[in-house]
């Protein structure tokens, strides 16, 4: 690996070698020898650093960082590097803490370094010391950024079903932002004009070296308040810059605290054509400071317009529903009658139906009759005393009919009956036997028999 010395050396002119020459340098006279220095190692180490410090005072230098690292004091240490003709050559830099920048550093941003060439006597090397960093070329950087976009894209940071919705009417609006600035004076002013509300600013650095670990502890502490200070809604502002000036806007660590915020968070960084990551994962975005206070907060005024055309609507619904319903209820009164009515109109029903069940009931009635009537007839023209009237008799045995001879034969006594009634009769048996017992007896006159009994046989 070439050392980078002794290529810048070897352009110097001579006569700027004779002037970074000490006076112990050996000098050459004309008719003379030339003596020979020896150097201590101490010595050496001094004149080198003194011609190497004194020639490069002032020098701008392009490189890629590489092997970044910041000691615990806070200095930062690393190398710059270049591949040319297929060799790398490599720069010490050394960046101390008070030097102050408008970029953060990290391995493989390509750079222009401004400052000095200093020799660390210590070890016998030498480095530049910066005292300004800027981007060599937005491409590197933006490189930088689609990497880091595409990454935390990958473990869905910027999935919109994230988004929170920012609330219609926050009581507390947080800003995150430079108190020096215009952007805040800006937000206030929006937000007093449109829908006065309160409002808790978080001063922080919007840009160099540290900005964005203010911002992201700004958006950390605003989720950490439980009581009534805890904001409603936030908004992350700074005004329009380079794609330098807004990288603390595309850090990791900015947009990983917008992502785990419980907060609403709007982003309203740079111009509207600037975009940066935390307008990616932010639930919403705003192209100005400005524009960012209008979506917080709505324009009071409108608003009360819109209140009072929603209110007039309701009342106007409400009564052309009342109207309906009167409509309704007078339909529903002109079809009810009065009770007088009611119970008239009943009482007649009733007595039509009376006088129709009892007609109904009187010709059921009637026709019940005839037909009794007729089945009278039909019964007394089939019953047997009109067979009693010809001349027959019927011979009961109490309730039995006899039919045959041999049958009465058998009794004592029977009742006969004739059309106009009944009487009763001694058989034949009966006189026998009357016969036997008064032949042991004295006998008896026989008592007369009736005149109106017959001799059946």
């Amino acid at each position: 690996m070439n050392n980078l010395f002794d290529d810048i050396v070897s352009e110097i002119s001579s006569d700027e070698k004779i002037n970074c020459i000490s006076e112990q340098t050996p000098v050459i006279t004309e008719g003379s020898k030339e003596e020979e220095k020896i150097f201590s190692v101490s010595e050496f180490s001094n004149l080198f650093k003194s011609v190497i410090e004194d020639t490069f005072k002032k020098i701008k230098i392009k490189g890629e960082i590489q092997g970044l690292k910041k000691h615990y004091s806070g200095n930062y240490y690393f190398d710059l590097k270049e591949s040319s003709n297929g060799k790398d050559y490599i720069l010490n830099c050394v960046l101390w803490k008070w030097t102050k920048i408008n970029i953060k550093l990290e391995d493989g941003l390509e750079v222009i370094i401004g400052g000095k060439i200093t020799a660390y006597t210590g070890r016998s090397s030498y480095q530049i010391t910066a005292e300004t960093i800027d981007i060599s070329g937005i491409g590197s950087l933006l490189k930088i950024i689609e990497e880091r976009k595409q990454r935390l894209s990958k473990e869905g940071l910027f999935d919109p079903i994230h988004k929170k919705t920012i609330p219609l009417l926050p009581k507390t609006i947080g800003v995150i932002t430079s108190q020096t600035g215009a952007v805040i004076q800006d937000i206030i002013h929006r937000i007093s004009e449109r829908f006065p509300t309160r409002i808790l600013l978080y001063p922080v650095a919007v840009q160099g070296e540290g900005a964005d670990i203010q911002i992201s502890s700004a958006i950390d502490n605003f989720n950490k308040i439980q009581d009534e200070n805890r904001p409603d809604v936030i908004i992350v502002a700074r005004g329009g810059g380079s794609v330098q000036d807004l990288m603390p806007f595309n850090e990791e660590n900015v947009v990983r605290s917008v992502f785990n915020s419980t907060i609403p968070i709007i982003s309203a960084v740079g111009h509207e054509t600037d975009t940066t990551l935390i307008d990616y994962v932010s639930d919403l975005r705003a192209p100005t400071p400005t524009g960012a206070a209008e979506k917080a907060v709505p324009v009071r005024s409108e608003l009360l317009v819109n209140i009072n055309e929603k209110g007039n609507f309701l009342t106007n619904t409400i009564l052309r529903l009342f109207d309906n319903f009167k409509l309704k209820i007078q339909s529903l009164s002109n079809a009810i009658k009065s009770p007088t009515q009611f119970i008239t109109d009943a009482m007649q029903r009733l007595d039509d139906k009376t006088n129709r069940l009892n007609f109904l009931m009187n010709t059921k009635a009637n026709t019940l009759n005839e037909k009794l009537n007729y089945i009278d007839k039909m019964l007394e023209s089939y019953s047997f005393k009109n067979v009693l009237k010809r001349g027959y008799s019927i011979i009961w045995d109490k309730d039995k009919v006899i039919s045959t001879k041999d049958e009465l034969e058998k009794l004592s006594t029977a009742t006969i009956q004739f059309y106009d009634g009944k009487t009763n009769i001694f058989t034949q048996q009966n006189n026998t036997n009357t016969n036997k017992k008064t032949s042991h007896k004295k006998t008896e006159k026989p008592e007369p028999t009736s005149n109106l009994q017959g001799d059946l046989f």
